[in-house]
């Protein structure tokens, strides 16, 4: 909400400067963000009059104004603006004058002629970006006045972040009626006399979505000039808030708009067909905006129409092909209340945000709306004149949100915000708020008007006594509490713990956008339903990734791009899949590795990262949990197919992937190295076997190699595996220390060599024992894996 300093203090004027304003302001819960001068710093510009005006002699496009600026003759000023006429006032820079951006106004030639100062568009006094012409000022501006005095310029521009409970405060009475409890300052809104009714003509209004609309006022304003101006000084507390002029009709809505926080709408009466329906669209029914954009409706979102078509967007936008426009004599006004939950999310389901919905969504005062049309109606007819018809009202009182009165305790202020005050200065808050107040045994019943839609509990009153009184005014006490320590679970590995493992092996942390391009993520996982934004931020960040893979391969490459060919990155993170139409998140961890193992050295040969590498990362990373996991050859659409894995826990269940990015993925993102990447299940990975204790043997334990020929496609860990299976307790480790493929060993078929050791707690092994149970292994090799001992 950006407002002006000097029309604030119109309505309560506190004998504060503007600093200690703001400063009250924040501290009662109204962030200010910023305050900035309402223009920019110049000097020596005057209200000006054209008194006479003849072509330059030697410049087509050039003319000599004679200008009144209040001294004893009038200048002569030589201008080239397109609107300069004989009668105009406009601001004039005289000799001496300086004007934003330090340009200072010296007596000049321009063709030959004399010119004693310069005509002012609103470019040249810092008011606007662009200009077409001089700026036209008020036919009864004050000759020779000082501009900055006459228009007010020596004034600030307010800007305030709301929370989105505090909707009462977006317009200036809102954040008036702050001031004035703050400052303990009395506040009433201005009273607005009713317009009487010179013609008796009506539009029928009919709603049947009572609801939603439960209150609808409407008025037929007749003959009014199209061409008319807004005025200078609406025009200027409009673009200090933020608005620029779009036409007088327009221009008093958004100014009551700001003044009041009641949105309202101008239609073009002679554009309608018949009367006014509100009503629910129809599946499929169109509405062109006043932005230019054609919607698609459903029929769950509430609409203005006549008899034949949609108008507006309830609470949203209107419609162009009944906007009012330069040709319009006959409008039909409206202001309505529509319920917040009705306008909530309409607005950005099709892309919109407009300063109507903004308030509409977080609440508007229901009982506004009959004053807010007499405000504009009163403007209007001041403005562009034109006959005012009587007032038609559509109400549905038992619609209308109701305010409860609130029972607040006095004991419960002293224990929360250990302060007493007296029971009238309570009072006098509340009543200062707009609230009723009424005492009772216990405290006061409150009941809150109906501009705040955020007190509906103990707690919110009490929080209004606070930040009214002051939360520095408040008693400072030292927090005491007992707690005690909750228990951690042993069985838990903490993440801190696995990130660290990781830094420690040369990865370094990445965080990336949970949103991430549709086309990346397509071709990531193709197979994957992903969940597409209704109002992404740009092109890039359209969908919700399914795979943290998606950001990690766009920094990976923005790493590279810039010199750095070694990159070793992991992300923490939420993935989000829709399964049965329900949007599921789970936590992964995914990791990525590219470039030589180690760093450029004297010690060692430089080597290129390979899929081996990065399992022994996994595996030592998994070996912190005590759980044994399996690496499965298989097939992933992102990964190549011949090194690809995915990754189980000993009890059968899938924790992640691992693998090398497939070649033509690596192609299409333009990456000119293997990529490596992996990405397992958080929960999964972090769940920890509890370490127990086992004591060492006594007795000597006994190494047996042994050579085992198998087909190419059987993997050591099938051999580990069957090796395991026979439940032979003696045998405390294996370990394999040698692959051959090459003479010797028949084509299609490897060597491996595994060393076994065997240890007995109770007893030294003999070596009938130890042949015994080597037999029993190898017997059980054979029948798993069709292995064979090499001669």
């Amino acid at each position: 909400m950006q407002l002006s300093e000097a029309w604030l203090r119109e309505l309560v004027n506190p004998p504060i400067t503007t600093a200690e304003l703001v400063g009250q302001l924040t501290m009662a819960g109204l962030e200010v963000d910023s305050v900035t001068p309402a223009a920019a710093d110049f000097g020596g510009v005057v209200v000006g009059e054209v008194m006479a005006m003849e072509p330059h002699p030697d410049a087509d496009r050039l003319r000599v104004c004679r200008v009144e600026v209040g001294e004893a003759e009038p200048l002569q000023i030589v201008c080239g603006a397109a609107n300069v006429r004989v009668g105009l006032k406009i601001p004039a820079a005289l000799i001496g004058a300086v004007l934003p951006g330090d340009f200072k106004i010296k007596k000049s030639k321009l063709r030959g002629v004399e010119s004693f100062g310069m005509l002012c568009s609103e470019k040249e006094l810092g008011l606007a970006k662009d200009a077409e012409g001089l700026m036209e000022l008020s036919v009864d501006a004050p000759v020779g006045a000082d501009i900055r005095d006459y228009l007010s310029l020596n004034d600030n521009m307010i800007e305030v972040d709301l929370t989105p409970n505090r909707a009462d405060c977006l317009s200036v009475e809102g954040i008036a009626r702050e001031v004035a409890v703050l400052n303990r300052l009395d506040f009433k809104p201005e009273h607005v006399m009713p317009a009487s009714a010179v013609h008796q003509e009506t539009l029928a209004v009919a709603v049947s979505a009572a609801e939603y609309c439960p209150r609808y006022t409407g008025r037929l304003i007749k003959n009014v000039n199209p061409d008319a101006e807004t005025p200078l000084w609406m025009q200027e507390r409009l673009r200090r808030s933020g608005l620029r002029s779009l036409g007088p009709l327009v221009d008093v809505t958004n100014y009551v708009l700001l003044e009041m926080g009641q949105p309202l709408h101008a239609f073009d009466a002679d554009k309608l067909t018949g009367g006014i329906r509100v009503r629910l669209a129809e599946t499929g029914e169109k509405l062109s905006l006043l932005n230019d954009q054609e919607i698609v409706l459903d029929n769950e979102t509430l609409v203005i129409a006549d008899d034949s078509r949609a108008l507006a967007l309830a609470g949203v936008m209107g419609g162009s092909e009944s906007a009012v426009g330069d040709t319009t004599n006959n409008i039909f006004l409206e202001c309505a209340f529509f319920s917040p939950d009705t306008i909530m999310g309409k607005a950005r389901r099709y892309g919109l945000h407009t300063d109507s919905s903004h308030r509409f969504e977080r609440g508007v005062d229901p009982y506004l709306q009959s004053r807010a049309l007499e405000r504009a109606t009163q403007l209007i007819l001041s403005i562009v004149g034109g006959s005012a018809g009587p007032v038609t009202e559509v109400k549905a009182e038992a619609a209308l949100p109701k305010r409860l009165p609130v029972l607040l305790r006095k004991q419960q202020i002293l224990d929360i915000l250990c302060v007493e005050l007296e029971d009238e200065v309570i009072a006098d808050i509340f009543e200062r708020l707009g609230m009723s107040v009424e005492t009772s045994e216990e405290g006061w019943q409150v009941t809150p008007p109906g501009f705040r839609f955020d007190i509906a509990i103990e707690a919110d009153l009490i929080e209004e006594v606070a930040r009214i009184v002051g939360y520095n005014n408040l008693p400072q006490s030292e927090l005491f509490m007992r707690s005690e320590l909750s228990k951690a679970p042993e069985a838990m590995l903490e993440l801190d713990r696995v990130k660290d493992f990781l830094v420690d092996r040369g990865y370094q942390e990445a965080i990336t956008y949970s949103f991430v391009d549709e086309a990346i993520q397509k071709i990531i996982a193709p197979d994957d339903e992903f969940i597409p934004l209704q109002n992404p931020i740009s092109s890039e960040l359209a969908v919700m990734r399914t795979t943290l893979w998606c950001g990690l391969l766009r920094a990976a490459l923005h790493n590279i791009n810039r010199q750095h060919t070694r990159v070793r990155l992991f992300e923490t993170g939420l993935r989000f899949v829709r399964q049965d139409g329900v949007i599921h998140q789970q936590k992964m961890l995914a990791g990525l590795a590219i470039g030589d193992v180690c760093a450029e050295q004297w010690g060692d040969k430089s080597r290129a990262i390979d899929f081996f590498d990065v399992k022994a990362d996994l595996e030592a990373l998994c070996a912190l949990t005590g759980i044994t996991i399996l690496f499965e050859a298989a097939i992933h659409p992102a990964l190549h197919p011949g090194q690809s894995a995915q990754i189980r826990s000993a009890s059968g269940g899938g924790i992640g992937w691992m693998g090398m990015l497939h070649p033509s993925l690596e192609k299409q993102l333009d990456f000119d190295s293997r990529v490596f990447l992996f990405e397992l299940d958080q929960d999964l990975l972090l769940d920890k076997a509890i370490p127990s204790f086992k004591p060492l043997s006594k007795f000597p334990s006994v190494r047996r190699d042994m050579a085992l020929i198998v087909d190419e496609k059987v993997t050591a860990g099938q051999i580990i595996d069957a090796i395991k299976s026979c439940n032979e307790s003696v045998v405390q480790d294996i370990l394999i220390f040698d692959v051959y493929r090459g003479p010797g060993v028949e084509t299609g078929y490897k060597s491996i060599a595994l060393g076994l050791v065997f240890q007995d707690f109770s007893q030294t092994l003999t070596d009938s024992q130890i042949d015994a149970i080597f037999s029993r292994l190898l017997a059980a090799l054979a029948d798993k894996t069709n292995a064979k001992l090499r001669d």
